[in-house]
């Protein structure tokens, strides 16, 4: 996009240059000119056009330069860009990305808890998933402005990056995450806006792949709070998309408690959601955040 950016200012650039030198290289007669006169006028036109088409000259080897000083400088660009950490991650980096320090025995429990949990092994052993961390797919540039990456994480709110299964079609998507007490809005439970934006952005990732340019913004969000969901709790959003038209995606999706020894068989459900995701019309001018 860098690349084409600098191209087209070019080619604007170059245009002008071209019109001015032929607003330069015209001349008008008012009346017919003397032998001599048309000897030297034709001569004069003779050196104008050589001298012309000696800036045409210039200014195309001119613009070619500049297309390959852009092509190399974006190349440079990106390299300091993804050296500096300020790249997008792949699924595989953003399980490398996050490790509990020994002194945080919260976040150590949590993270325990999730990776030794029957549903984890069950999701991992399908080849049809992709195992990420989403947020962590993001550059630090981007999770310092991000609500649920940033303003939401840390002890006692998510200690723990959500971890997520998609499919590549972008059917489906299974979400594990940690909820802590500082995620409230009645004492004990956990604020209904904070279920909102799970399912908000969980049910995103899972249409992302099958919108143009995997990139899709909110049109709809419908919720039905089922049950209250007491704080310091694991939950596991579960999303499916629906249909397909287009640039939309309606996807519909729950989230559940999840009892971290895996015994409980009747899934308890707190909030169901549908909604509709929309790709925007420039969606490829756009950053992924995926």
């Amino acid at each position: 996009m860098i690349i084409r950016r600098q191209l087209g200012r070019g080619a604007w650039r170059l245009a002008q240059q071209q019109c001015r030198g032929r607003g330069r290289g015209r001349s008008y007669a008012t009346a017919k000119p003397e032998p001599a006169a048309a000897s030297a006028a034709e001569s004069s036109s003779s050196s104008a056009a050589a001298a012309n088409g000696g800036r045409a000259a210039k200014m195309a080897g001119l613009a070619l330069f500049g297309a390959a000083m852009g092509i190399a400088g974006a190349a440079a660009a990106w390299k300091v860009v993804t050296a500096k950490g300020m790249g997008f991650y792949s699924d595989e980096e953003s399980l490398t990305r996050f490790s509990p320090s020994d002194a945080d025995d919260e976040a150590r429990r949590i993270y325990q808890a999730i990776e030794s949990h029957p549903l984890v092994a069950q999701l991992r052993s399908r080849p049809d998933l992709t195992e990420s961390r989403p947020h962590l797919k993001m550059p630090a540039s981007y999770r310092r402005q991000s609500l649920t990456a940033n303003a939401l994480a840390g002890p006692r709110r998510v200690p723990v990056p959500a971890i997520a299964w998609t499919q590549a079609n972008g059917q489906s998507v299974a979400l594990i995450v940690y909820a802590g007490p500082e995620l409230c809005g009645h004492p004990g439970l956990l604020h209904g806006g904070f279920l909102a934006t799970l399912l908000d952005e969980g049910l995103a990732w899972c249409c992302f792949a099958a919108l143009p340019h995997g990139i899709g913004v909110t049109a709809r969000l419908a919720i039905d709070y089922r049950k209250p969901a007491p704080a310091g709790s694991l939950l596991l959003l579960r999303g499916e998309t629906v249909k397909v038209e287009g640039r939309k995606a309606w996807v519909k999706g729950r989230v559940e408690l999840l009892d971290e020894e895996g015994e409980k068989k009747e899934p308890v459900v707190v909030a169901e959601a549908e909604a509709l995701y929309v790709s925007p019309r420039q969606a490829a001018l756009m950053p992924r955040l995926r």
